[in-house]
């Protein structure tokens, strides 16, 4: 997976816009993951609509808050956005782990052409190898929640690594007193998703069509 960013930066979505830009670095937080590259505009509003969706589902999956470890899970977004203005705007509200590519880096328009994307918005699933599990997931991410994850683990046969001690990122998982709660609300949620796992399987995806790329 590394070797798709290879010789690139990448920076993080937070305050300080840290950038990610040795080997060693991007290997930490791209290797043995599910990576998502969201390929969006903020002029878009397709993507304008989605956005919270796929923040939701992201925020789920990795906030502590809502799990006891963050899932095997990466994004990157690949702005299609005509200004660096645009995409700051449209990134202003998403969420901190989120890794993006610098506004005048062309690899936004190569990868758009290299995984076939033609209409906003997109999000491509890559397995850890580098290798697409799904070309565009955004109809599956908003019928299924994060109920997804668990599919795409199983069919990228993602090594579990639920044994290691946490590795994140910046700062230790913080315990406290209002964990069992947080824990009972997970499974809540948890149990939740795979209901409405089951019930989408029958259901038709209803999604407009989104905006045309090239």
């Amino acid at each position: 997976m590394v070797t798709l960013f290879s010789g690139r930066v990448l920076i993080r979505n937070n305050s300080d816009q840290d950038e990610v830009e040795t080997e060693a670095e991007l290997s930490r937080r791209l290797e043995n993951r599910l990576v998502l590259l969201f390929f969006g505009a903020g002029a878009c509003p397709q993507c304008q609509a989605f956005a919270p969706v796929l923040k939701d589902f992201f925020v789920r999956l990795t906030d502590e808050f809502y799990v006891l470890r963050a899932a095997q899970l990466a994004l990157v977004y690949v702005s299609q956005d005509p200004t660096e203005e645009q995409q700051d705007l449209f990134l202003r509200d998403m969420p901190e782990k989120w890794l993006f590519l610098p506004f005048h880096d062309d690899l936004r328009r190569d990868l758009g052409r290299q995984f076939s994307v033609h209409r906003l918005p997109a999000v491509v699933v890559l397995k850890p190898g580098g290798d697409v599990l799904t070309s565009d997931a955004t109809d599956e991410i908003q019928r299924l929640g994060p109920a997804c994850f668990a599919n795409w683990q199983e069919a990228a046969e993602l090594l579990d690594r639920s044994f290691l001690q946490p590795e994140d990122l910046d700062e230790p998982v913080r315990r406290s007193i209002t964990e069992p709660l947080r824990r009972r609300k997970y499974r809540v949620d948890r149990d939740a998703g795979r209901g409405r796992a089951r019930s989408g399987q029958d259901a038709q995806g209803d999604a407009g069509a989104g905006a045309e790329l090239w």
